[in-house]
């Protein structure tokens, strides 16, 4: 028999029914709108039996098999489930057999290319894109000019931009005889951060392509093509998403 503290708080059964992360499903809980066998309840840590009937929004809703995919995304591409414009996004590139649904974790813009985790995990993509986390991203950037030794120190040293600094793990040349491409590996979740980095030094980015997120690379994964996780590959997810924070986590 499963004692009552073992069962699951309501906000986190809808997490991992794929409706969200647990936040926003407790913000929905309450709002009124989950009801737990027939009675709505407002408590996210109400616990949910095995036998409960859980709706949201009188839709029956239930735990949600768990799919972890990898693509590698072109440029081009939004990343987004559906464009009101009709642009292709990545759920165009995945021919998807399974009635769960996939959301992207974290965003690349249109004109990045690289590595994106693609998941129905709402409590992992929570975890994982929390900044206590420290998930590390690698990219690789092609400048339009080559970048000059001092802007190279002074982007490892840290560059303060309009809203606070920006730092970074490590900063490399990528290609000895071209030194317009540049290596970067950094934790920080800032919107367009690696693209705003260099546009303060005064370059322009032609090609930024992410290369490894929280661990995963598109190694032998071309452009447009996608893969599911491996058990191993998702127990690293885990891991990281479950290790205490560092000190500079939040920078």
């Amino acid at each position: 028999m499963t004692r009552s503290d073992e069962l699951p708080v309501l906000n986190k059964y809808l997490a991992h029914c794929g409706l969200g992360s647990r936040r926003r499903c407790a913000e929905w809980i309450k709002a009124g709108w989950v009801c737990v066998n027939g009675t709505i309840v407002r408590d996210p840590s109400c616990r949910v039996h095995p036998d409960d009937r859980v709706t949201f929004k009188g839709r029956p809703v239930r735990i949600e098999k768990k799919y972890y995919v990898l693509l590698n995304k072109p440029r081009g591409v939004i990343t987004t489930t559906s464009d009101e414009k009709g642009r292709r996004t990545v759920m165009d590139l995945i021919d998807w057999p399974h009635p769960e649904r996939l959301y992207p974790v974290g965003r690349l813009d249109r004109n990045t290319s690289g590595v994106l985790l693609l998941t129905n995990d709402g409590d992992l993509v929570q975890r994982l894109l929390h900044p206590s986390n420290n998930i590390t991203k690698v990219y690789r950037i092609t400048l339009d000019k080559p970048l000059t030794r001092s802007h190279l120190e002074q982007i490892a040293a840290g560059v303060v931009l309009e809203d606070g600094p920006a730092y970074v793990d490590a900063v490399a040349f990528a290609d000895p005889k071209d030194r317009r491409v540049v290596g970067l590996e950094l934790h920080s979740g800032k919107n367009r951060i690696v693209r705003r980095i260099f546009e303060h030094l005064g370059y322009k980015v032609e090609k930024l392509d992410r290369t490894c997120f929280a661990g995963l690379t598109k190694r032998k994964l071309p452009p447009g093509h996608w893969r599911y996780l491996t058990a191993q590959e998702v127990n690293l997810l885990r891991r990281q998403a479950a290790r205490p924070p560092k000190k500079d986590a939040l920078n």
